[in-house]
């Protein structure tokens, strides 16, 4: 806004700002994209801007990695990785690597080759590099698939509930509905799904996919046993549905488990898309993810090519290409771990078990008969995220409360659901607190709990 239209707006200097009059609106919401007005979009802000305001209130929001792993030298000793791998392994001169650090680069990214090597290496995912596209962090990649995926105003999404708002929100912005499908104890609900799909199909509409988060799932926690995996390939592949499967804590899992196989690593008929990111077991700051799209796509002049390339073109219409000093700091991470993840994150993975295992354990201990006041939590085997059932509402407003007079963060689960649920649940995040933190946190939990309780306000 010009200094001349604050002015105006404000009015001359020496007024009395009370009296101030309200800004005049350049534009309305309702002249912009729909999607601006849904809660889905605000979510995350809404969540910052309570942390921001409550900075000494304890993290369980958070879910992102903890920052004591992370040094400012690992930065320049990945850079470095990187440019000694481009010189020995591919061969290229000094101004070859200048250009690919330094230049635009490939739509679909310089490091898809180490990529698909830590695949092989951690996931058991056989995947041709062309297959991959690097992405601005997986919310581009959401955002490419479904993008492509909307091309008629009957298509529609389904997606397991409770499901990651950064889904539900970029679906918003390409308009294409979601439909829940419920998780159940087992992650997904199977018979569920095909009752949607034959629901959706009856009403002239066409379910073009299914987002699904199979391990330690955003925000529920929840992992599909392989047994259900299985299952859910059958039903995908009889059902013509493509699965989107998105991977970004796979590999921290808790003390004596045991990984399970990928639905990409089971998958033979080319009915998964997966969705990976470097947020959790890389750098977050770095913005980088990806997507393997290897399915095959017939165009109008008989040809036929992978679906990652077509995905490239909305890319390259979006964001051009994928920061390529990013991409080498997350490709020298992986040359430095011989293109292993898990090898990369043993400190990690150890660490978020222990937080885990701490927080279930501080839950049973400050919340003794529990379950005979209508608390309950859920018990995940790695991951980042616990929820927790209440007998009252957990909403922004309590969430609010809760920072102001207990000093302590968590996330109402109502946010990860497109329409009603999660009412009377809320996730504590295990990642980005310390174990000092965890059990001041926890004290401070059960002392919301015990006194919303206790004051019988809004008690179910």
């Amino acid at each position: 806004m010009t200094a001349d239209a604050i002015t105006a707006s404000v009015g001359p200097p020496g007024a009395d700002p009370d009296a101030a009059c309200p800004p005049v609106a350049d534009l309305h919401t309702a002249d912009l994209h729909t999607a601006l007005e849904d809660p889905a979009l605000s979510s995350m802000n809404l969540l910052n801007e309570i942390a921001q305001q409550y900075p000494e209130a304890i993290p369980f929001a958070a879910g992102r990695p903890s920052e004591s792993f992370f040094d400012i030298e690992d930065v320049h000793d990945h850079l470095r990785a990187y440019t000694g791998y481009l010189a020995g392994e591919r061969g290229l001169s000094p101004s070859e690597i200048r250009r690919t650090l330094y230049q635009y680069g490939r739509t679909k990214g310089i490091v898809h080759e180490l990529v698909a090597r830590n695949l092989a290496v951690d996931e058991g995912i056989g995947c041709d590099p062309e297959a991959i596209v690097v992405t601005v962090g997986c919310q581009e990649a959401m955002y490419l698939v479904l993008r492509a995926l909307r091309a008629d105003p009957r298509d529609v999404l389904l997606a397991v509930a409770p499901t990651y708002v950064g889904l539900t929100g970029a679906a918003r912005l390409v308009d294409l509905p979601v439909l829940p499908v419920a998780g159940g104890a087992e992650g997904v609900d199977l018979d569920d799904l095909r009752a949607v799909l034959d629901r959706a199909r009856r009403d002239g509409l066409r379910p073009r996919a299914c987002y699904v988060m199979p391990d330690f799932a955003n925000p529920s926690g929840l992992s599909l046993s392989q047994e259900t995996r299985l299952r859910l390939l059958r039903l995908a592949r009889e059902e013509e549905l493509l699965l989107l499967e998105d991977n970004p804590y796979g590999i921290f899992l808790g003390p004596g488990q045991q990984r399970v196989p990928t639905l990409k690593a089971l998958d033979e008929h080319r009915k998964v898309v997966y969705l990976g990111s470097f947020a959790k077991t890389a750098l977050p700051g770095a913005r980088v993810g990806y997507l393997v799209a290897d399915q095959l796509v017939a165009d109008a002049q008989g040809g036929v090519g992978l679906l990652a390339d077509q995905l490239s073109k909305i890319k390259s219409m979006l964001t051009v290409n994928t920061s390529p000093i990013a991409q080498a700091v997350v490709g020298g991470k992986l040359v430095r771990h011989d293109a292993s993840l898990v090898a990369a994150n043993v400190r990690e993975r150890e660490s978020y078990s222990r937080n885990l295992e701490q927080i279930l354990d501080g839950l049973d201990r400050r919340l003794p008969g529990a379950a005979e006041l209508g608390v309950t939590w859920n018990v995940p085997t790695g991951g980042f995220f616990v929820v927790l059932t209440l007998p009252f509402t957990a909403d922004d407003a309590l969430l609010e409360l809760s920072a102001r007079r207990y000093g302590v963060l968590w996330t109402p689960m109502s946010h990860f659901y497109d329409g009603a649920g999660g009412e009377h649940q809320l996730r504590l995040s295990v990642s980005a607190v310390t174990t000092e933190q965890i059990d001041i946190g926890l004290d401070r939990l059960a002392a919301l709990i015990t006194d919303r309780i206790a004051t019988g306000v809004d008690h179910a």
